[in-house]
Protein backbone atom coordinates (compact mmCIF):
# COMPACT_ATOMS: atom_id res chain seq x y z
CA UNK A 1 0.00 0.00 0.00
CA UNK A 2 1.51 3.23 -0.94
CA UNK A 3 1.18 5.86 2.74
CA UNK A 4 2.30 8.77 3.16
CA UNK A 5 3.10 9.68 7.10
CA UNK A 6 2.58 13.13 7.42
CA UNK A 7 4.63 13.90 10.85
CA UNK A 8 7.25 11.32 10.59
CA UNK A 9 9.90 13.23 12.10
CA UNK A 10 7.57 13.15 15.18
CA UNK A 11 7.39 10.94 18.15
CA UNK A 12 4.47 8.85 16.86
CA UNK A 13 4.97 9.39 13.27
CA UNK A 14 8.52 7.90 13.01
CA UNK A 15 8.03 4.81 14.24
CA UNK A 16 5.02 4.27 12.54
CA UNK A 17 7.12 4.88 9.41
CA UNK A 18 9.19 2.45 10.34
CA UNK A 19 7.05 0.08 11.06
CA UNK A 20 4.78 0.07 7.88
CA UNK A 21 7.93 0.29 6.22
CA UNK A 22 8.90 -2.81 7.47
CA UNK A 23 6.15 -4.42 6.70
CA UNK A 24 6.25 -3.89 3.05
CA UNK A 25 4.15 -0.86 2.24
CA UNK A 26 5.64 1.99 0.41
CA UNK A 27 6.36 4.94 2.86
CA UNK A 28 6.61 8.32 2.43
CA UNK A 29 7.34 10.90 5.39
CA UNK A 30 6.31 14.54 4.83
CA UNK A 31 7.46 16.77 7.55
CA UNK A 32 8.32 20.57 7.54
CA UNK A 33 10.91 19.50 11.07
CA UNK A 34 8.71 22.44 13.54
CA UNK A 35 9.22 19.63 15.68
CA UNK A 36 12.52 20.24 16.02
CA UNK A 37 12.46 24.12 15.75
CA UNK A 38 9.86 24.17 18.85
CA UNK A 39 12.96 22.61 20.71
CA UNK A 40 15.34 25.39 20.02
CA UNK A 41 12.40 27.80 20.97
CA UNK A 42 11.67 26.42 24.36
CA UNK A 43 15.56 25.51 25.05
CA UNK A 44 14.21 22.00 25.56
CA UNK A 45 15.69 18.78 23.86
CA UNK A 46 15.08 15.18 23.49
CA UNK A 47 16.65 12.79 26.04
CA UNK A 48 17.81 10.66 23.35
CA UNK A 49 19.72 12.31 21.13
CA UNK A 50 17.92 11.45 17.50
CA UNK A 51 19.34 12.26 13.97
CA UNK A 52 18.43 14.28 11.36
CA UNK A 53 15.74 13.16 9.75
CA UNK A 54 17.85 12.20 6.19
CA UNK A 55 20.27 10.72 8.16
CA UNK A 56 17.79 8.74 10.04
CA UNK A 57 15.84 7.07 7.05
CA UNK A 58 19.37 6.68 6.01
CA UNK A 59 20.00 4.24 9.13
CA UNK A 60 16.57 3.00 8.22
CA UNK A 61 17.82 1.96 4.40
CA UNK A 62 21.25 0.58 6.04
CA UNK A 63 19.59 -1.86 8.48
CA UNK A 64 16.34 -3.15 7.24
CA UNK A 65 17.48 -2.16 3.01
CA UNK A 66 13.84 -0.49 2.70
CA UNK A 67 13.42 2.64 0.92
CA UNK A 68 11.65 5.60 3.29
CA UNK A 69 11.00 8.76 1.10
CA UNK A 70 11.22 11.92 2.32
CA UNK A 71 9.43 15.20 1.78
CA UNK A 72 10.66 18.70 3.51
CA UNK A 73 6.87 19.98 3.41
CA UNK A 74 4.74 22.16 5.33
CA UNK A 75 1.14 21.02 5.16
CA UNK A 76 -0.25 25.18 5.42
CA UNK A 77 0.78 25.45 1.53
CA UNK A 78 -1.73 24.11 -0.09
CA UNK A 79 1.25 24.21 -3.22
CA UNK A 80 2.88 21.85 -1.37
CA UNK A 81 0.09 19.58 -0.17
CA UNK A 82 -1.41 19.93 -3.70
CA UNK A 83 1.59 18.73 -5.19
CA UNK A 84 2.59 15.71 -2.84
CA UNK A 85 -1.24 14.20 -3.89
CA UNK A 86 -0.81 14.75 -7.80
CA UNK A 87 2.78 12.84 -7.42
CA UNK A 88 2.37 9.69 -4.59
CA UNK A 89 -1.13 9.36 -5.04
CA UNK A 90 -1.55 7.85 -2.02
CA UNK A 91 -3.84 4.89 -0.87
CA UNK A 92 -3.59 6.67 2.65
CA UNK A 93 -2.64 9.46 4.74
CA UNK A 94 -1.89 9.01 7.73
CA UNK A 95 -1.97 12.69 9.62
CA UNK A 96 0.25 13.03 12.82
CA UNK A 97 1.58 16.51 11.44
CA UNK A 98 -0.23 19.16 14.18
CA UNK A 99 1.39 20.73 16.91
CA UNK A 100 0.38 18.51 19.90
CA UNK A 101 0.85 20.24 23.27
CA UNK A 102 -1.97 21.60 25.18
CA UNK A 103 0.34 23.45 27.14
CA UNK A 104 1.92 24.56 24.28
CA UNK A 105 -1.42 26.14 22.84
CA UNK A 106 -1.66 28.10 26.55
CA UNK A 107 1.38 29.71 26.76
CA UNK A 108 -0.05 33.34 24.71
CA UNK A 109 -2.45 34.35 22.54
CA UNK A 110 0.20 34.01 19.81
CA UNK A 111 0.72 30.28 20.35
CA UNK A 112 -3.32 29.70 20.29
CA UNK A 113 -3.25 31.33 17.27
CA UNK A 114 -0.52 29.57 15.62
CA UNK A 115 -1.46 26.38 17.38
CA UNK A 116 -4.91 26.55 15.52
CA UNK A 117 -3.43 28.02 12.08
CA UNK A 118 -1.23 25.05 11.67
CA UNK A 119 -3.69 22.36 12.99
CA UNK A 120 -7.44 23.19 11.26
CA UNK A 121 -5.50 25.31 7.93
CA UNK A 122 -2.97 21.95 7.29
CA UNK A 123 -6.25 19.56 7.66
CA UNK A 124 -8.57 21.75 5.71
CA UNK A 125 -5.66 21.61 2.99
CA UNK A 126 -5.37 17.51 3.33
CA UNK A 127 -9.07 17.51 3.04
CA UNK A 128 -9.72 19.44 -0.44
CA UNK A 129 -6.52 17.58 -2.05
CA UNK A 130 -7.84 14.82 -1.29
CA UNK A 131 -11.17 16.28 -3.13
CA UNK A 132 -9.49 17.04 -5.80
CA UNK A 133 -6.50 14.62 -7.17
CA UNK A 134 -6.97 11.54 -4.90
CA UNK A 135 -10.51 11.24 -4.28
CA UNK A 136 -10.15 7.66 -3.13
CA UNK A 137 -7.29 8.32 -0.45
CA UNK A 138 -8.45 7.36 2.95
CA UNK A 139 -7.65 9.88 5.44
CA UNK A 140 -6.74 8.27 9.04
CA UNK A 141 -6.14 11.36 11.10
CA UNK A 142 -4.77 11.30 14.52
CA UNK A 143 -7.42 12.99 16.90
CA UNK A 144 -7.49 12.93 21.00
CA UNK A 145 -9.20 11.51 23.44
CA UNK A 146 -9.34 14.59 25.07
CA UNK A 147 -11.71 16.61 22.83
CA UNK A 148 -14.43 14.31 25.04
CA UNK A 149 -13.26 15.80 28.09
CA UNK A 150 -14.81 14.56 31.60
CA UNK A 151 -18.20 13.74 30.63
CA UNK A 152 -20.20 12.06 33.87
CA UNK A 153 -21.40 9.39 31.15
CA UNK A 154 -19.96 6.59 29.12
CA UNK A 155 -17.54 8.05 26.78
CA UNK A 156 -18.63 6.47 23.11
CA UNK A 157 -17.11 5.70 19.90
CA UNK A 158 -17.35 9.31 18.55
CA UNK A 159 -21.18 8.79 17.97
CA UNK A 160 -24.15 8.37 20.91
CA UNK A 161 -27.56 7.41 20.09
CA UNK A 162 -29.59 10.30 21.58
CA UNK A 163 -33.45 10.45 22.44
CA UNK A 164 -35.04 13.85 22.81
CA UNK A 165 -38.89 14.60 23.04
CA UNK A 166 -39.94 11.10 21.59
CA UNK A 167 -37.38 11.12 18.94
CA UNK A 168 -34.16 9.14 18.36
CA UNK A 169 -31.22 10.35 16.47
CA UNK A 170 -27.33 8.91 15.97
CA UNK A 171 -25.02 12.02 16.65
CA UNK A 172 -21.25 12.68 17.48
CA UNK A 173 -20.55 12.65 20.75
CA UNK A 174 -20.60 15.83 22.71
CA UNK A 175 -16.97 17.48 23.15
CA UNK A 176 -15.86 19.66 25.75
CA UNK A 177 -12.21 20.01 25.17
CA UNK A 178 -9.27 20.93 28.13
CA UNK A 179 -7.19 23.32 25.95
CA UNK A 180 -6.58 25.72 22.72
CA UNK A 181 -5.08 22.58 21.58
CA UNK A 182 -7.68 20.05 22.15
CA UNK A 183 -10.18 22.55 20.53
CA UNK A 184 -8.45 22.26 17.25
CA UNK A 185 -8.63 18.31 17.37
CA UNK A 186 -12.95 19.20 17.44
CA UNK A 187 -12.44 21.75 14.54
CA UNK A 188 -10.68 18.75 12.94
CA UNK A 189 -13.06 16.46 13.69
CA UNK A 190 -15.96 18.40 12.68
CA UNK A 191 -14.19 19.94 8.69
CA UNK A 192 -13.15 16.21 8.16
CA UNK A 193 -16.90 14.54 9.35
CA UNK A 194 -17.84 17.62 7.03
CA UNK A 195 -15.90 16.80 3.91
CA UNK A 196 -16.87 13.27 4.81
CA UNK A 197 -21.05 13.71 4.07
CA UNK A 198 -20.77 16.33 1.32
CA UNK A 199 -17.74 14.77 -0.58
CA UNK A 200 -18.13 11.60 -0.20
CA UNK A 201 -14.45 11.77 1.62
CA UNK A 202 -13.30 8.19 3.38
CA UNK A 203 -11.94 9.23 6.93
CA UNK A 204 -11.21 7.47 9.89
CA UNK A 205 -10.13 9.85 13.15
CA UNK A 206 -8.35 7.78 15.67
CA UNK A 207 -9.22 9.29 18.87
CA UNK A 208 -5.75 8.52 20.72
CA UNK A 209 -4.83 8.19 24.87
CA UNK A 210 -1.96 9.86 26.05
CA UNK A 211 0.66 7.38 24.24
CA UNK A 212 3.63 5.89 26.23
CA UNK A 213 7.23 4.56 25.90
CA UNK A 214 9.57 4.55 23.51
CA UNK A 215 10.85 1.71 21.86
CA UNK A 216 9.11 -0.97 18.68
CA UNK A 217 10.54 -3.42 17.44
CA UNK A 218 12.29 -1.45 14.46
CA UNK A 219 13.45 1.24 16.52
CA UNK A 220 15.66 -1.47 19.00
CA UNK A 221 17.23 -2.42 15.46
CA UNK A 222 19.92 0.40 15.66
CA UNK A 223 20.34 2.48 18.58
CA UNK A 224 20.68 5.68 15.77
CA UNK A 225 17.01 4.58 14.88
CA UNK A 226 16.11 5.45 18.62
CA UNK A 227 12.68 7.64 19.08
CA UNK A 228 12.44 10.92 20.83
CA UNK A 229 11.68 11.11 24.46
CA UNK A 230 10.16 14.62 25.52
CA UNK A 231 10.73 15.07 29.04
CA UNK A 232 9.58 18.95 29.53
CA UNK A 233 6.51 20.30 31.05
CA UNK A 234 5.52 21.30 27.80
CA UNK A 235 5.73 18.60 25.41
CA UNK A 236 6.08 15.56 28.19
CA UNK A 237 3.55 13.76 29.35
CA UNK A 238 2.99 13.20 32.91
CA UNK A 239 4.84 9.40 32.85
CA UNK A 240 7.59 10.75 31.38
CA UNK A 241 7.95 13.63 33.78
CA UNK A 242 7.86 11.15 36.33
CA UNK A 243 10.32 8.66 35.14
CA UNK A 244 12.59 11.77 34.52
CA UNK A 245 12.15 13.41 37.91
CA UNK A 246 12.81 9.49 39.14
CA UNK A 247 15.74 9.78 37.01
CA UNK A 248 17.30 12.78 38.61
CA UNK A 249 15.86 11.93 41.57
CA UNK A 250 13.14 14.86 41.79
CA UNK A 251 9.80 14.38 43.52
CA UNK A 252 7.32 13.25 41.50
CA UNK A 253 5.17 16.48 41.30
CA UNK A 254 1.59 15.17 40.94
CA UNK A 255 -0.66 17.99 39.90
CA UNK A 256 -3.43 18.59 42.29
CA UNK A 257 -4.76 15.70 44.19
CA UNK A 258 -3.48 12.95 41.04
CA UNK A 259 -7.34 12.04 40.55
CA UNK A 260 -7.49 12.92 36.83
CA UNK A 261 -7.89 9.75 34.81
CA UNK A 262 -6.99 9.06 31.28
CA UNK A 263 -6.56 6.41 28.84
CA UNK A 264 -3.30 5.63 28.11
CA UNK A 265 -1.52 3.36 24.99
CA UNK A 266 1.91 1.92 24.39
CA UNK A 267 3.98 3.75 21.14
CA UNK A 268 3.87 -0.26 20.00
CA UNK A 269 0.19 -0.01 20.09
CA UNK A 270 -0.02 2.86 18.15
CA UNK A 271 1.56 1.67 15.25
CA UNK A 272 -0.46 -1.46 15.08
CA UNK A 273 -3.47 1.17 14.98
CA UNK A 274 -2.28 2.66 12.55
CA UNK A 275 -1.83 -0.02 10.24
CA UNK A 276 -5.00 -1.94 11.15
CA UNK A 277 -6.88 1.30 9.95
CA UNK A 278 -4.92 1.53 6.75
CA UNK A 279 -5.53 -2.16 5.75
CA UNK A 280 -8.84 -1.90 6.62
CA UNK A 281 -10.67 1.69 5.19
CA UNK A 282 -13.59 3.54 5.81
CA UNK A 283 -16.01 3.44 2.57
CA UNK A 284 -16.67 6.70 0.35
CA UNK A 285 -18.45 9.38 2.69
CA UNK A 286 -17.96 7.04 6.00
CA UNK A 287 -16.78 9.17 8.96
CA UNK A 288 -15.69 6.62 11.48
CA UNK A 289 -14.07 7.33 15.29
CA UNK A 290 -12.02 4.73 17.10
CA UNK A 291 -10.94 5.08 20.89
CA UNK A 292 -7.76 4.37 20.33
CA UNK A 293 -6.31 3.46 24.04
CA UNK A 294 -5.96 0.42 26.25
CA UNK A 295 -6.15 1.07 29.86
CA UNK A 296 -7.24 4.04 32.23
CA UNK A 297 -4.94 5.82 35.25
CA UNK A 298 -5.24 8.56 37.46
CA UNK A 299 -1.86 10.36 37.77
CA UNK A 300 -1.73 9.25 41.10
CA UNK A 301 -1.54 5.95 39.80
CA UNK A 302 0.91 6.11 37.01
CA UNK A 303 3.11 8.42 39.85
CA UNK A 304 3.12 5.57 42.37
CA UNK A 305 3.88 3.12 39.40
CA UNK A 306 7.21 4.99 38.44
CA UNK A 307 8.12 4.98 42.28
CA UNK A 308 7.76 1.57 42.87
CA UNK A 309 10.11 0.85 39.71
CA UNK A 310 12.86 3.11 40.68
CA UNK A 311 12.78 2.43 44.28
CA UNK A 312 13.42 -1.45 42.62
CA UNK A 313 16.19 0.19 40.80
CA UNK A 314 17.71 1.91 44.20
CA UNK A 315 16.32 5.06 44.13
CA UNK A 316 13.86 6.18 46.39
CA UNK A 317 12.01 9.49 45.59
CA UNK A 318 9.04 10.70 47.02
CA UNK A 319 5.57 11.71 45.67
CA UNK A 320 4.77 15.33 46.14
CA UNK A 321 1.78 17.49 45.22
CA UNK A 322 2.12 20.89 43.55
CA UNK A 323 -0.76 23.33 42.25
CA UNK A 324 -2.38 22.09 38.79
CA UNK A 325 -1.63 24.71 36.00
CA UNK A 326 -4.67 23.39 34.13
CA UNK A 327 -8.13 23.73 34.97
CA UNK A 328 -10.13 19.87 35.26
CA UNK A 329 -12.41 17.60 36.97
CA UNK A 330 -10.87 15.95 40.18
CA UNK A 331 -12.66 12.46 41.79
CA UNK A 332 -14.08 12.18 38.08
CA UNK A 333 -16.38 9.90 36.78
CA UNK A 334 -14.70 8.14 33.41
CA UNK A 335 -15.22 5.14 31.08
CA UNK A 336 -14.69 5.23 27.71
CA UNK A 337 -15.63 2.63 24.97
CA UNK A 338 -12.29 1.41 22.90
CA UNK A 339 -14.13 -2.09 21.17
CA UNK A 340 -13.44 -1.38 17.22
CA UNK A 341 -10.01 -1.71 17.31
CA UNK A 342 -9.57 -4.32 19.35
CA UNK A 343 -12.53 -6.41 17.77
CA UNK A 344 -10.28 -5.45 14.19
CA UNK A 345 -7.20 -7.33 16.01
CA UNK A 346 -5.18 -4.72 18.31
CA UNK A 347 -3.20 -6.87 21.01
CA UNK A 348 -2.98 -4.67 23.49
CA UNK A 349 0.70 -4.13 25.34
CA UNK A 350 0.01 -3.42 28.69
CA UNK A 351 2.05 -1.19 31.06
CA UNK A 352 4.10 -3.14 33.48
CA UNK A 353 6.79 -2.85 35.89
CA UNK A 354 9.11 -4.10 33.07
CA UNK A 355 8.16 -1.36 30.83
CA UNK A 356 8.71 1.04 33.03
CA UNK A 357 12.02 -0.11 34.07
CA UNK A 358 13.19 -0.54 30.47
CA UNK A 359 12.21 3.52 30.15
CA UNK A 360 13.47 4.70 33.44
CA UNK A 361 16.87 3.04 32.49
CA UNK A 362 16.97 5.16 29.48
CA UNK A 363 16.36 8.01 31.14
CA UNK A 364 19.02 7.26 34.08
CA UNK A 365 21.42 6.57 31.20
CA UNK A 366 20.94 10.26 29.83
CA UNK A 367 20.65 12.48 32.50
CA UNK A 368 23.31 14.77 31.38
CA UNK A 369 20.87 15.67 28.98
CA UNK A 370 18.25 16.36 31.41
CA UNK A 371 17.67 20.34 31.81
CA UNK A 372 16.33 20.50 35.04
CA UNK A 373 14.73 23.86 34.99
CA UNK A 374 12.01 22.04 32.44
CA UNK A 375 10.32 19.80 34.29
CA UNK A 376 8.67 21.91 36.09
CA UNK A 377 5.30 23.70 34.66
CA UNK A 378 5.27 27.45 33.83
CA UNK A 379 2.11 27.49 31.63
CA UNK A 380 -1.26 28.22 33.45
CA UNK A 381 -4.49 28.11 32.08
CA UNK A 382 -5.59 30.24 34.74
Amino acid sequence: MKIVVAGGDGFCGWPTALYLSQKGHDVTIVDNLVRREIDVELGSNSVTPILPLEERVAVWKEVSGKDIAVRIADLTDYDDVSAIFQEIQPESFVHFAEHRSAPYSMIDREHAIENHRNNVEGTLNVLWAIKDFAPDCHLVKLGTMGEYGQPNIDIEEGWIEIEHKGRKDRLPFPKAPGSFYHLTKVHDSDNIMFACRVWGTRATDLNQGVVYGLETDETRLDPRLVNRFDYDAVFGTALNRFLIQAAIGHDLTVYGNGSQTRGYLDIQDTVRCIEIACLNPAERGEFRVYNQFTEQFSVKELAEKVQKVAADLGTEVALSTVENPRVEKYDHYYNAVNTNLLDLGLEPHLLTDEHLTEVLKVAMNNTDRVKRELVMPTVTWK
